[in-house]
């Protein structure tokens, strides 16, 4: 269905090839995960199967891409329109109607399918997708997990051949996340559908993977059976990491197979008490934000109901809940730069003048306290270069260049080897998210929010995050995570804040709150319970050496 033949794709100015004489073949019916540290060519690979690379994005294409038997050198995406659907990494970027229906009629209003046709399909993706409520909403009012499955989709309608999905679950719940994941499984095996899939979540999808094509770097790419390269690749889910780490064979890929060959870990750790994740202060530090009766509402429905929320110092929380149930609503009205219809928020400032409500300070003020990077980071970047976007916010927040905390400093921590000179817009959806937050971050503020601030960032760039965060709770900083990575909030949090329609149902210790829900367990959790672990690192520093096996 798709062959690579000694594909090696070059741009102008890069010192290397993105990608270098490729030989790949990919079945009909084969669902292929695509996994590679952030910048290493993903998108770049899966650009080239529908022709976007070199047709729209530039640089040189040699050797040739083949799909159901077109050449894409010869034939520009349009041309391969029927055979191959794309969702990239940002839906918005895709949408070209107004409202969710429309949006799904689009692709075969393009394809001039009959109007009977359309009709049936778009009534079954609305199902499929759990789309039907939303079908008349304009599509600048939905989450950005509701706008994922909108694109998703926006390509199911058309009944593509092949499907390549750019991190599709990046912006969706666990539970959304399932249900688009089993539909595109549906896909593969009902209807022979060849699919894609680049996605940095790899717990979400590696049980799904008929084949993994690994990206190491250089431009290389090595493609086999999950469990082979998994056994040596440097990017593996923590379900993979905690089979290396007890030295089982072959590597369970589900949860269900780590269970049964965790018998005897589970034995071996029931007498130890897992260490802290974390380390934590042994006083509660002071609040540095205290929200009361916060209420956000959107003509006339709220999305935030009366919330009574404390931000300590040195407390990094995590904020979960399903797609919609108004996290960013709160964060935004915590920020003081969004809507809030009640309620007072208060900022400690830490000076003589006691506390504020960020809502009533200037722009610089309010960074200084609160800081917030959205879920789409773009949103703060609009200078030319990645050099010009650091001076500035080290200009803005007095931090000499060079020093630790400059915002080179923590780019280069966070996604190394990112050019000064490179325009912000040109950068994987990763790399915009490291670069916004190394702007926000050296401004230091008391009280830090991170809307999804994982979304497009790979397993080792999430440690990095982690190692930053940690430092800043250190300091006596407050930082808020909503997230849907539950494995990141594991790693990360020392309290999680669970909302749903509004309201807090949640809030205590991360082991307490996210290992009583199946929904948002790790999977550590998972194939240990009903012991208390929740990463591999624990695992590995409570189990006695050579045990691990046992």
């Amino acid at each position: 269905m798709i062959t690579f033949d000694q594909v090696t794709v070059e741009y102008d100015g890069a010192d290397e090839p993105v990608l270098r004489e490729v030989e790949l073949e990919v079945e009909e019916g084969e669902l292929c995960l695509v996994v590679g540290h952030t910048g290493v060519g993903k998108s770049t690979l899966l650009g080239a199967v529908n022709g976007l690379v070199p047709h729209f994005t530039g640089g040189t294409l040699y050797g040739t891409v083949t799909v159901d038997g077109r050449t894409t050198a010869d034939h520009p995406p349009r041309e391969l329109a029927d055979v191959v659907g794309v969702v990239g990494q940002d839906p918005l970027d895709g949408f070209v109607t107004d409202t969710v229906e429309e949006e799904l009629a689009y692709a075969m209003e393009q394809l001039a399918i009959s109007p009977a046709v359309m009709r049936k399909r778009v009534e079954e993706t609305l199902d499929l997708l759990g789309l039907a409520d939303l079908r008349h909403r304009a599509l600048y009012e939905l989450s950005g997990g509701q706008q994922q499955r909108v694109a998703i989709g926006s390509v199911l309608t058309a009944h593509p051949r092949v499907l390549v999905l750019d991190e599709p679950t990046s912006a969706l719940d666990p539970t959304a996340a399932e249900e688009v994941l089993a539909a595109v499984t549906r896909l593969v095996h009902d209807l022979g559908v060849t699919v894609l899939l680049a996605e940095h979540r790899l717990e979400r999808v590696v049980q799904y993977a008929d084949r993994v094509i690994h990206l190491p770097g250089n431009g290389r790419v090595v493609s086999g059976a999950p469990a082979d390269i998994f056994t040596t690749s440097s990017i593996a889910p923590p379900i993979v990491e905690l089979g290396r780490a007890a030295h089982w064979s072959p590597l369970p890929l589900s949860v269900r197979d780590a269970r049964r060959a965790a018998a005897p870990l589970r034995t071996a750790l029931a007498t130890t008490a897992p260490p802290p994740v974390r380390l934590l202060p042994e006083e509660p530090g002071p609040a540095l934000l205290t929200a009361r009766g916060v209420t956000v509402a959107y003509r006339g429905v709220a999305a935030v109901r009366e919330v009574d929320l404390d931000l300590r110092a040195g407390e990094i929380t995590a904020l979960m809940g399903r797609n919609g149930s108004g996290k960013s609503s709160l964060l935004w009205a915590l920020q003081g730069s969004g809507p809030r219809k009640s309620g007072t928020v208060r900022v400690d400032r830490g000076d003589t003048q006691g506390s504020r409500d960020p809502k009533s300070l200037s722009a610089a003020e309010a960074r200084q306290l609160v800081g917030l990077v959205p879920q789409t980071p773009t949103d703060l970047l609009y200078l030319e270069s990645v050099k010009q976007e650091l001076d500035q916010a080290d200009t803005e927040s007095a931090v000499r260049e060079g020093h630790g905390r400059s915002a080179r400093a923590i780019l280069d921590r966070l996604a190394p080897g990112i050019d000064g000179a490179t325009h912000p817009r040109d950068l994987s959806e990763g790399q915009k998210l490291a670069l916004v937050l190394a702007i926000q971050l050296t401004a230091a503020p008391g009280v830090l929010l991170l809307d999804e601030p994982t979304r497009g960032l790979d397993y080792r760039a999430k440690t990095q995050l982690i190692v930053m965060v940690d430092e800043l709770a250190a300091e006596g900083r407050s930082v808020v995570i909503s997230t849907h990575d539950v494995e990141f909030a594991a790693r990360a949090a020392d309290r999680v804040v669970v909302m749903a329609e509004g309201d807090i149902v949640a809030d205590g210790p991360t082991t307490e709150v996210i290992v009583a829900s199946p929904v948002f367990a790790p999977q550590v959790a998972k194939i240990l319970s009903p012991l208390p672990y929740l990463t591999v690192d624990q695992v590995a520093a409570a189990l006695p050496a050579g045990e691990a096996g046992a």
